[in-house]
């Protein structure tokens, strides 16, 4: 009797470690899958926030649960395939407009730091734009180098191109760190 104990109590550690390995799998593989996706800058138009050949890793839950908020780092995916990173200004079903340097949200001046509320060509926002309810107006922060919501090839974009917000500089090394 006691060897079939022993030999039930040995498959019982057995199946509890095959149990525990499988989950820290599954929650290995969540985590990269959310919060582990490599992004790679291309370009200047995220200066000073993100430079050219920063790699940063993307965070997909804003996007996947509920959308990005104002001034976050948000990735996206332009109508050519291509990937983006911009800073989300406008919220769905909010009026943007850019007058005398100055970005104004349903009439009223929009406040940031670091000079976020300030930008020199208005583009396509010289007239109000309402956005529709699944789409965000994206700005890059070198407001004169930066292909974004201003301009017809980029535009509003929309919900489902957002794939989810900057979290984390991974490289360069020396500034490691939360961005935003």
């Amino acid at each position: 009797m006691d060897f079939y104990e022993e030999d039930k109590s040995l498959l019982r550690r057995i199946m509890n470690w095959m149990v525990d390995i499988i989950l820290v799998i599954v929650f290995a593989w969540f985590t990269v899958y959310m919060f582990g996706t490599e992004v790679r800058i291309a370009g200047n138009s995220m200066n000073p926030a993100l430079e050219s050949g920063d790699v940063v890793l993307m965070n997909r839950l804003p996007g996947v649960l509920f959308g990005p908020g104002r001034f976050d780092l948000a990735v996206f995916e332009r109508e050519d395939q291509k990937t983006n990173v911009k800073r989300v200004i406008g919220l769905p079903g909010e009026t943007v407009q850019i007058t005398g340097g100055h970005i104004y949200i349903d009439g009223e001046l929009l406040e940031a730091g670091d000079g976020l509320d300030e930008v020199s060509l208005a583009g396509l926002a010289e007239h109000p734009i309402t956005l529709g309810k699944d789409e965000y107006f994206l700005l890059g922060d070198n407001r004169e180098s930066s292909e974004d919501s201003r301009f017809i090839n980029i535009g509003n974009v929309k919900r489902e191109q957002i794939i989810g917000t900057v979290w984390i500089r991974i490289l360069p090394v020396i500034r490691f760190g939360l961005t935003g």
